[in-house]
Parts: C-alpha cells; sequence; structure tokens
C-alpha cells in the first residue's frame, strides 16, 4: 500500500463551494506558452471546485494598520502538452490534485505518495477567470482600500507562468490574464474626477532593471529611503492610465522589448523577471469646502475658508511579478550566451529563496541585499503588502524534480508573514491650492470694488460738472435776451417821440393837440419805463436764481468731493483688512504644517522606549523638526512646542478635548499626552481637570485613536502617588477595564496596560484595585499575544506582586495572594522563560516575590513553578533576580521539602 504524510497544515482552510463552467479548449501553444485552459474535446460541461477569497475581508476593509497577514500560496496544474501526450503515454501524472481537501498528491512510484496542502488548488481545467477570482481579486480589493498588494507566479520554464499573468487575450477575452482582468476592476472602481491610476513595466534581465516602456532606459538605480525602508525606482517611466485598450497597448509594448529565447523546453522561454507596478491614488470622505462669509462694517461680505481639514488620500500599489521560470541546464539545453542567462536566472530565484526560507523560520537575518529581485520583493515577503503566490506544475513525471523544489518553494513561502498597513495621508497640497484659489477669490473681489468706487466717484464729479456748465450757459444766454429786447423797446420808444415831435413843430395849430397827445405819449413812455424796469428787475432776479443754482452745485461738487474722500477712507480700510486677512492666512498655513509634523511625530507615542513612560519626550524632536523646517524662513531661534502650548493656555488646550471637530479632539489629547510626559506639567493638568477630561473621553469616545492616546496620558499621570489616588477616586480603573475589554488594538492595550501596572506599584491601592477588576483586566489583555501588551502585564504583576511581598513582610497582609486568587499563576509559569527580556525579567521578579511568602508555597508547587524557581537561581542573567530567587528557595520549608522529596540540589 502507499505511504502518505501530511505536511505543512499552515492557515486555516477556506469554505469550499462547487460551482460549474462551461466548455473549454483543447491545449494549445501560443508564442512558446502553454495555454492553461482545457476541457474535454467533446466540449461538454463538467463539474469543478472552488473555494472563497485567499483572505476573508475581501468586501470591507482588508486588515487595521499593524494586522499580521500569511502570505497565500496557490498551485496550478498545466494539462499535458502534444510533446507530453506522446513521451509520456505510458505514465501516469506525477502529482493528483485533491481540490475539495485542497490537498496535493506528489507521487515517487506507483506505491508511495507525500501529501502537501495548500490555500487554493487550481486544476488543469480550472479558467483564468476562476484563477484571477481565487489569487488576485482579494489582493486588488485590498490595493483600492489603501493597501499595498502583490500577486507573483513561480514555477518551471514552460508551466504557464505568463499565460498565468500576462495573457493579453485580445482573440479570446475568456484567456484574460491577472494583469489585464485586475487593471479592469481597478478602473471600474475608481472615480475619474478625483482618483488616478498609473503603472510601470520593468524587467529584470542579467542583474539589471530596464525600461520595457522605454528600452533606452536600461540600468535603473534602486533607491530606498534611510527612514522608512521603502524601495522605489524613480527612474522608472510612469504613465497614467485612463482607459483599458491604453493599458492593454502598454502591456503589448512592454511584451515586445522583453527578452526571451527558444529553449528545449519552451520555443519562447522568457529570460528576465517581468515585474507590473500599479500606483492607485484614492481620495475617501472628509472632504470640506471653503464656503463660510464674514460681515464687513458697510454690509459687503469677504469670502473665507470655513475649515482647515485637509483631504485624505490613500496611496496604494499592485506589484505583479511574472518570475522566470526555474531550469536545469542538461534539460534546457542552454548554451552560450542563454547559458548565462540561466545562471542569472537560477541565482536570483536562489536568493529569493534564501530570503523566504530566512522569514520562514524567522531568523535574525534575511538576506535580502543578495539580489535586485529580494530588494524589489522586500515588502511582499516580511514588509507591509497583502502577498497572493501562485505556483505553476506541469503533469510530466520527467520533470519530478522540479515539480518537487517548486512545491516546497510554495510551502515555505506559506510561513511568511506580513504586516499589511493602511496608506493613508492628508494632502496637504491640495488644501494649499484651494486657500490660494481663495486668497485670489478675495483679491479680485477687492479690485473689483475698488474699480467700481472709483467710476462712481468719476461717473459724480462729470456729471455736476456738466449741471453746472449746462446752468452757467442758460444764464447767459438769458441775460443776452433781455439785454437786447429792452435796449431795442427804448429806442423804438426815442423814434417814436422824435417823429411826433417833428409833427408837432410842422403844425402849431395842432400844437395842443399834440401836446395833450405828447403828454398821453409821455405817460405811455413812464409806464414803458416802469415796464422796462420790471422786466429789468425781473432778469436780476432771474440771474440771481441762476446765481443761487449755481451755488447749490457748487455744494453739491464739495458734497461729492467729501464722498470721494470717504470712500477713498473706506478703500483704505479695505485695503488694511486685506492685509490682516493675508497674514491671518499665512499664520494658518504655518499651523498647517506644524500640525502636519506634530501628527507625523505623534507615531512614536505608539512605541514608548521605557516600562513606566508611554509618551517618552516628543517636545525636543518636533522643535529639532521645526527648526530644521523654517531654517530658511527666519533666523532666530524656534521655541519647543511646549512652550508654545504654555502661550496659547493650558484651559484653552483642555477645552479643544471638548469640540465637536473629531480631528480637532484628536489633536488637542495628543498635545496633552505630550504634556502629561513631562512630570512638570502633571500638576497643572491634574489641576487644571485634564485628569478628569481624560477620563471622560476614555468613557465617551469611540474614536480608537483618542481612546489610544487618552490612556497613555492617564498611564504617565499615573507614575505620580497622588495621582493614583485621583484616578482611583474618579473610577478611572474601572474606565481602563472596559476599555481593556473592548479595545483589540495592540497599542491601545499596550496603553491601558501600562496604566494599571503603574497603579500596582502602590501599597495602598490593592484592596480596591483588585476589586475594581484592575488584574482580571490585566489578565485578559493577554488575548492579544502582542510582545509590548505582554510587557506592561508582566509588568503590572511584578509591581502587584512586590506590594504583596512587602506587606506580607510587614504583617500587614496574611493569607493567599490575591494574584494566585484571580488565576495568574498559570500564566506566569507558563511565561517564565519567555524568549522576551522585558516580559521574562518581570515574571521571573514576580515569581520570586509570590514565592517569598509561605502561604504561596503548595500553590507554587501544585503549578510548577518550583522548577521555573529553581531554573532562575541558576540561568537567570540578572544577579539580583537569581539572588533572590536563591534566598526564597532556601528560606521556604514547604519548598525545601519537596526539593529534596524531588532530589533538587542548589
Amino acid at each position: 500500500m502507499a505511504s502518505s504524510g501530511v505536511r505543512n497544515g499552515v492557515g486555516s482552510r477556506m469554505s469550499a463551494k462547487p460551482d460549474r463552467q462551461g466548455a473549454g479548449a483543447t491545449p494549445k501553444t501560443a508564442a512558446g506558452k502553454h495555454r492553461l485552459s482545457s476541457a474535454a474535446a467533446g466540449g461538454g460541461a463538467y463539474r469543478r471546485t472552488s473555494s472563497g477569497p485567499l483572505h476573508a475581508a475581501a468586501g470591507g476593509r482588508a486588515a487595521s494598520d499593524g494586522v499580521s497577514s500569511r502570505v497565500r500560496v496557490a498551485v496550478r496544474l498545466r494539462p499535458r502538452n502534444a510533446e507530453e501526450l506522446v513521451a509520456d503515454a505510458d505514465f501516469g501524472d506525477c502529482v493528483e490534485l485533491q481540490p475539495e481537501l485542497k490537498r496535493l498528491k506528489l507521487r515517487k512510484n506507483n506505491w508511495e505518495s507525500e501529501t502537501y496542502e495548500f490555500d487554493e488548488l487550481l486544476t488543469e481545467f480550472s479558467s483564468q477567470k476562476r484563477v484571477y477570482e481565487v489569487v488576485a481579486k482579494p489582493v486588488v480589493e485590498s490595493v483600492m482600500e489603501g493597501y499595498n498588494g502583490t500577486v507573483m507566479a513561480y514555477g518551471q520554464t514552460g508551466t504557464g507562468k505568463t499565460f498565468t499573468l500576462g495573457r493579453l487575450g485580445e482573440e479570446d477575452t475568456a484567456a484574460r490574464g491577472i494583469m489585464v482582468r485586475a487593471m479592469e476592476d481597478i478602473l471600474a472602481d475608481i472615480t475619474p474626477g478625483t482618483d488616478s491610476v498609473s503603472v510601470s513595466y520593468l524587467q529584470l534581465y542579467m542583474e539589471m532593471i530596464q525600461d520595457l516602456l522605454d528600452p533606452v532606459n536600461d540600468n535603473i538605480a534602486i533607491v530606498e529611503d534611510p527612514r522608512t525602508g521603502d524601495v522605489s525606482l524613480p527612474g522608472a517611466t510612469v504613465v497614467e492610465v485612463r482607459d483599458q485598450k491604453s493599458f492593454v497597448d502598454l502591456l503589448r509594448v512592454g511584451e515586445a522589448h522583453r527578452v526571451a529565447a527558444n529553449t528545449k523546453l519552451n520555443t519562447e522561454s522568457s529570460r528576465s523577471h517581468a515585474i507590473l507596478m500599479v500606483n492607485v491614488r484614492r481620495s475617501v470622505k472628509g472632504r470640506t469646502e471653503m464656503d463660510v462669509s464674514i460681515s464687513g462694517e458697510n454690509g459687503h461680505s469677504l469670502s473665507m475658508m470655513g475649515s482647515l481639514r485637509p483631504p485624505v488620500v490613500r496611496k496604494s500599489k499592485l506589484v505583479v511579478v511574472d518570475l522566470a521560470g526555474s531550469e536545469r541546464i542538461d534539460k534546457s539545453g542552454s548554451e552560450g550566451h542563454t547559458l548565462e542567462e540561466a545562471k542569472s536566472i537560477n541565482l536570483s530565484l536562489s536568493a529569493l529563496g534564501k530570503c523566504i526560507n530566512a522569514l520562514a523560520e524567522s531568523s535574525p537575518h534575511v538576506p535580502v541585499r543578495d539580489s535586485k529581485l529580494t530588494r524589489l520583493l522586500k515588502d511582499s515577503f516580511g514588509g507591509t503588502a497583502r502577498t497572493s503566490l501562485v505556483v505553476t506544475i506541469g503533469p510530466s513525471p520527467r520533470h519530478r524534480g522540479e515539480t518537487t523544489s517548486t512545491i516546497m518553494f510554495g510551502q515555505r513561502a506559506m510561513k511568511v508573514e506580513n504586516m499589511v498597513k493602511l496608506k493613508e495621508e492628508f494632502d496637504y497640497k491640495s488644501l494649499c491650492r484651494r486657500l490660494d484659489i481663495e486668497l485670489d477669490k478675495l483679491i479680485a473681489e477687492n479690485e473689483r470694488q475698488r474699480k467700481y468706487f472709483d467710476d462712481e466717484v468719476e461717473r459724480i464729479r462729470d456729471e455736476a460738472q456738466c449741471r453746472i456748465a449746462e446752468a452757467e450757459r442758460e444764464c447767459k444766454i438769458t441775460l443776452e435776451n433781455e439785454k437786447t429786447k429792452c435796449h431795442q423797446e427804448y429806442l423804438d420808444s426815442i423814434r417814436i417821440l422824435e417823429e411826433k415831435w417833428k409833427v408837432h413843430q410842422q403844425s402849431p395849430k395842432k400844437q395842443n393837440e399834440e401836446a395833450e397827445s405828447t403828454s398821453n405819449d409821455t405817460r405811455e413812455v413812464h409806464n414803458l419805463l416802469q415796464n422796462e424796469k420790471m422786466l429789468r428787475q425781473s432778469a436780476e432776479d432771474e440771474a440771481s436764481d441762476l446765481k443761487n443754482q449755481v451755488s447749490h452745485w457748487k455744494k453739491l461738487e464739495a458734497t461729492a468731493t467729501a464722498e470721494v474722500v470717504k470712500l477713498r477712507k473706506m478703500l483704505d480700510t479695505e485695503a488694511s483688512q486685506k492685509e490682516k486677512l493675508e497674514a491671518e492666512i499665512d499664520i494658518l498655513r504655518s499651523q498647517l504644517l506644524q500640525m502636519s509634523m506634530e501628527a507625523d511625530e505623534t507615531g512614536s507615542l505608539d512605541k514608548g522606549n521605557g516600562p513606566g513612560k508611554i509618551f517618552p519626550g516628543l517636545d525636543s524632536l518636533v522643535s529639532q523638526t521645526r527648526s530644521s523646517q523654517f531654517r530658511e524662513q527666519s533666523n532666530g531661534p524656534k521655541q519647543p512646542i511646549a512652550k508654545l502650548f504654555e502661550q496659547v493656555g493650558l484651559q484653552k488646550i483642555l477645552s479643544l478635548l471638548e469640540s465637536e471637530e473629531p480631528d480637532v479632539r484628536v489633536h488637542a489629547v495628543k498635545v496633552v499626552a505630550n504634556l502629561a510626559a513631562e512630570e512638570a506639567n502633571q500638576e497643572k493638568i491634574v489641576e487644571a481637570g485634564g485628569l478628569t477630561s481624560l477620563l471622560m473621553l476614555l468613557r465617551s469616545s469611540e474614536d480608537e485613536t483618542i481612546r489610544r492616546v487618552a490612556a497613555g496620558a492617564i498611564a504617565n499621570l499615573a507614575m505620580n502617588e497622588t495621582n493614583q489616588d485621583l484616578i482611583m477616586a474618579e473610577g478611572g480603573v474601572t474606565l481602563l477595564s472596559m476599555t481593556a475589554s473592548d479595545a483589540e488594538d495592540p497599542q491601545t492595550l499596550r496603553m491601558v496596560a501600562g496604566a494599571i501596572a503603574n497603579l500596582c506599584g502602590n501599597d495602598k491601592l490593592q484592596i480596591r484595585l483588585r476589586g475594581e477588576g484592575g488584574i482580571k483586566a490585566l489578565l485578559g489583555m493577554v488575548r492579544c499575544g502582542h510582545p509590548d501588551v505582554l510587557a506592561q502585564v508582566a509588568r503590572g504583576i511584578a509591581n502587584f506582586a512586590k506590594c504583596e511581598s512587602r506587606a506580607a513582610t510587614q504583617g500587614n497582609k496574611v493569607g493567599k495572594s490575591l494574584l494566585i486568587d484571580d488565576g495568574s499563576l498559570p500564566w506566569i509559569v507558563k511565561n517564565a522563560n519567555n524568549e522576551a527580556a522585558p516580559i521574562r525579567r518581570h515574571i521571573e521578579l514576580a515569581l520570586c516575590h509570590l514565592a517569598q511568602h509561605e502561604v504561596n508555597s503548595n500553590d507554587i508547587i501544585n503549578e510548577g513553578a518550583l522548577w521555573e524557581l529553581v531554573r532562575i537561581s541558576r540561568d537567570c542573567s540578572r544577579e539580583d533576580i537569581r539572588k533572590l530567587a536563591y534566598r526564597t528557595l532556601t528560606s521556604s520549608p514547604t519548598l525545601q521539602a519537596e526539593m529534596r522529596r524531588l532530589g533538587i540540589k542548589l
């Protein structure tokens, strides 16, 4: 009978769901690459097995920051090609796939076989769509959510790696590979106005990185960020993709430039590693509009920005790697330059295998720099990317050795753990652009109003001058007409009188009659003269009226001039307000830069470097960063952040903890936490009500960041004995216990454990701390398993055990230890020899203090802690703990008796 052994049962099996697939095609070869979609020659329907995605979070967020994610491995079996159908007709396949059990049997001979488990098995009948959905789609969905992702194909040459990844499917859309299908999903999910997708297509040939989109660029350098360790290729061509057709054209151009050669195993064998990099930039919700207006003195409204919250963008990268096939020289028949290419390929694949072996075995040294391939894939194995690997194998028994090597490579890769992280950041450049646009609008509006005022003043002046000139002209014409009329009437009267006088001289007889007529004429002339006087008086009155009108228009002109002066003063006021607004905008921009630096530096709050202080001194770091950022703007020294906040005022900072804006609360609680890290500020914070505000945030806030930073600030305040009493009095232990039970984030649990650990060091609070659930909460946090959390838990237990031991020595405590009553002893014994030095040191100290009290000896013996005490007394690296363990063992009668019974000698 055949014997079989199951190897590497890594990971839990996903739920299997059978589905049906339509007819396939018989195996064909195209451009030297074997097609992997084949079925019965008749084209009938058949049944296949599929499983869910390689990770369970395909629909929502893939993983939170810092979550471990194992490399997922799928195996794809190529169908027999025409040569194998003839040469291996009398032999069976060397592998047997069991998709329902996710097991692969590798036959050694007719009687023996070995069994391996993988995340997914893809038979020779699996379609390209099925392969994409199982291997690549979950990674693509993670990339669209802001995480880096890698899809890679590994296998012997001629087993279908390029077919699986890079098939364009121009003749048959069902044959499209992972690259084309992934870009279809990405373009379908982005928003054209706010999101962008760009690609680079490269090949690693003979340890030289070459640009497939620009063949002239044939030696691209790898640049590594010294701060983050991220690897980039700034010299590579980056093309923005807007539609599927342009992407397929880019792939076609790249494939035309890729190096290939004819070997015995493949008519067109890839001689380089092809790497497709897809960069996705997406905007997320939280974008704000600047649309608030403020009123000026004269009713004019000035446009002003309404919010300083910058847009949030997610930057992620999908890397698709088509590795060149591993090959044996005697089988491939490589010679000459092709032989040199094969050596280079095998060396790079060997370096990749060494790195994966080191990661799988948790080796302290990973030889990443042995090859450019391993440097490029640094983030994919052991980094922050979600990685999916498809290993391709053939059925031929002639290549059993290569198939075995490929399977073992996949088995080792399944042991590699990555820490996937969300790539999210603020878009400060976009915010600055919007501020510049708003400032330009303000300037344009001010210029428009000023021009309007100048035009209005000019119009009033012209109108006044026109009216004055018209009045003067009319007055002059009227006076000339009246003068001419009066003069003409006067001349006519004189002429008539002269004629009458002549007639009177010629006819004496008629003298009397003429005298009477003259008298009448005289009266008539007198009347005419009176009328002329009246007309003259009327003309003078009219002239006076015209002069009054002229004076009135002059007064109007003076009023208009005064109005012009007033308008000019208003314009000057508007100009000063404009300068103030520009100064205020400059201040707001500097505050934005300061807030950005503080947000970056606050990341160090989650990585405390001391057992007691959760937040190290961030002020000096921010001061140094700020001085370097603004050195070109000012020659004067910059104040540290603590002095800046003292100028703002502690009360104002604490009031921001109650702001309705989440971002404001986050920044405020970070500031308070940094101030609390300094012992000189702790008393001021407590007196100003800062402790009460922090406990209120811990009780009411649902934001994980706020709860984490608030717990860290409370931990810093809990280092002071006076503050410890206040924390207990205000129910702080209950709130910390509730937070410990609800939180899942390791950093939040570390802050809470640190706060409780500080409280455990107070002799007066032992009973109250245990009664309010502090010890239970401390032990409950070990479920996280994170080393930093376990270190804080161990420190708290050590502090509590030390206080109990001191109280028992002073006669203030009798009876068994409260830690043993709460069930902590099994965990202490289990982790007494923990690999992490901080955890081991605190637990060894706690075990020694528990054993010093004779009433605990029976529990120490029953739980197997006696052997750990003996080990500590012999092998502990710290002399003080080693001596303490020795004194404890020699001073306890019960432990001495048990040691004699077991034959243990110190």
